[in-house]
């Protein structure tokens, strides 16, 4: 059976994904910049300022997983317009909240809005492009969906620059409703099977594992996001994580069994999703836990305001953009096999070359090496994606696409946590408090940043020297570790990713593997290709 031809919209079709998933990326950084006004203007404590972050991220992850099997039954376009309607409400209801409580519960109902969105607007790409233009719609997509994280402060910065706390709320609801209007208009229709699934025909929904996945993935997020304040060896982080793992073991368990599994355990039998989707999940791991450490040192080391510490990560995102382009032209000549360790190589030394920074470094070569880990980044993660979305089945792209995104979320907090104790450990191994007092010596400890109030306070020169050393010691094992798990990464890549000649060359989506290739559970037909 042949694909159809593509719509002639595609491109703008593109356009409202990219819109969609775009407000998404900037706000999970622009309320970053936000938490000091917070906490003075509406009394915040650091526990609620916590939640205000980690609420987002949680419910961001949690619901993740069973959006995309929703898509696949009652429409993928369907589900994308009601996540944007869900996130511009909230948003909305951010603007009137005038105490913690209510910031909290916002944010956590936008992450529900964002994991409708995101998983989606990736689903919906095979549908709108053949194989032959989907690495330069990932790419795109990509682009879109990173250059939030960076951008973010920027944005938020600007905003409180200018504004009150509430216009970081206010600025998503302009985007929201653009957003609606292109998806609504742009994109193509949701197949004739998932619009009769709408009419009342789709297979039983499999509650129990919705519940065990989200609980199974709070766990794993709630016990990272513990981490940094409570440390690896806290009885209350090991009992949240270990209580993660078991309930999403018995996910695997009941999704074995169940007559509509809400996560197609077969995918990971396959070659091109399980190492196109472990490729990405090392990739976002690694930067994360890049951006959480450069816009410290940005701001706390070299003494950049919000909107300066945005400006100056320019650079990653100008790397990104060539990266992404260098992949979309030589993954056709290559094969991913080839492009994906050479830009997972990219990033290590990148990253390896920031290890190198010292105090008196500037930010010329913060930006040299900066822009060479957008460019790996780039390099990497647009073929390994575009792997994962050519090999679903057409059916199946929302909760493949779900799969992919949680466990590219999972992997960014796990290396936040990770790399972020790998830098306070650094950092408390290096700083000099010897003679203040105990409460400034707590607060010098406890960050940079209070280092550097602490020693305004008490005009002491030698602590700032001391803290700022520290913490770049502490960066620097980061980047360090960062690089060391680049160079893992692209030897796993060029050990397993499948060949070129693996890959599909006319038809937007590949041979369906048989059941036995998919975990002997269910036969599947096969689809011809064009």
């Amino acid at each position: 059976m042949t694909t159809p031809p593509p719509s002639p919209r595609r491109w703008w079709g593109l356009g409202a994904l990219v819109i969609s998933v775009l407000v998404i990326s900037l706000d999970g950084t622009i309320i970053n910049v936000a938490l000091p006004t917070l906490s003075q203007e509406l009394g915040a404590s650091t526990t609620q300022l916590q939640w205000i972050s980690g609420g987002y991220l949680l419910t961001f992850a949690a619901v993740m997983l069973p959006v995309g099997v929703l898509g696949d039954r009652f429409g993928h376009r369907r589900l994308l317009l009601a996540g944007i309607a869900v996130f511009g409400a909230a948003s909305a209801a951010g603007v009137l909240a005038d105490d913690p409580g209510p910031v909290i519960a916002v944010r956590a109902l936008m992450g529900v809005g964002a994991a409708m969105i995101m998983p989606l607007t990736m689903a919906i790409l095979p549908r709108m492009f053949p194989k032959e233009e989907l690495d330069k719609a990932v790419g795109t997509w990509t682009a879109a969906a990173s250059i939030g994280m960076p951008v973010g402060p920027l944005v938020g910065g600007w905003l409180l620059n200018h504004f009150w706390w509430g216009s970081v709320f206010v600025f998503n609801l302009p985007v929201a409703v653009a957003a609606l209007v292109a998806v609504a208009v742009l994109l193509p229709a949701d197949p004739a099977a998932a619009r009769r699934a709408g009419a009342g025909r789709a297979p039983a929904f499999d509650g129990p594992g919705a519940l065990l996945g989200a609980l199974g993935i709070t766990g794993l997020v709630y016990g990272s996001v513990l981490v940094p304040e409570d440390g690896w060896g806290s009885v209350k982080v090991l009992g949240t994580l270990g209580a993660g793992v078991l309930l999403l073991v018995a996910l695997v368990f009941r999704e074995r069994r169940a007559a509509s599994p809400l996560v197609d355990l077969g995918l990971l039998g396959d070659r091109t999703f399980r190492w196109g989707t472990v490729v990405a999940t090392f990739v976002n791991f690694c930067v994360m836990g890049i951006l959480f450490v450069v816009p410290q040192y940005l701001g706390s080391v070299l003494g950049n305001s919000a909107f300066g510490t945005g400006l100056r990560l320019l650079p990653l995102i100008g790397g990104l953009v060539v990266g992404a382009q260098l992949a979309e032209a030589l993954v056709p000549r290559l094969g991913p096999r080839a492009v994906i360790p050479l830009g997972l190589l990219v990033l290590a030394g990148a990253t390896l070359l920031g290890a190198r920074s010292t105090v008196a470094d500037g930010y010329a070569f913060a930006a040299l090496w900066l822009a060479l880990t957008g460019a790996g980044f780039g390099l990497a993660i647009v073929p390994s994606t575009s792997m994962v979305l050519g090999s679903l089945p057409e059916e199946g792209a929302g909760a493949g696409s779900s799969l992919l995104e949680t466990l590219q979320q999972v992997g960014g907090v796990l290396g936040v946590a990770g790399l972020g104790s790998l830098l306070s450990s650094g950092y408390l191994d290096r700083i000099s408090t010897g003679g203040l007092p105990d409460e400034a010596a707590r607060a010098a400890r406890s960050s940079v940043t209070g280092a550097n109030a602490v020693a305004a306070r008490l005009d002491d020169p030698g602590l700032l020297a001391s803290a700022h050393t520290a913490f770049v010691h502490g960066s620097n094992l980061v980047l360090t570790a960062c690089g060391a798990v680049a160079v893992v990464a692209a030897l796993l890549a060029a050990a397993f990713v499948p060949p070129k000649s693996a890959f599909p060359v006319k038809s937007a989506f590949p041979v369906k593997p048989t059941g036995k290739e998919r975990g002997g559970k269910r036969e599947r037909e096969e689809k011809q290709h064009a």
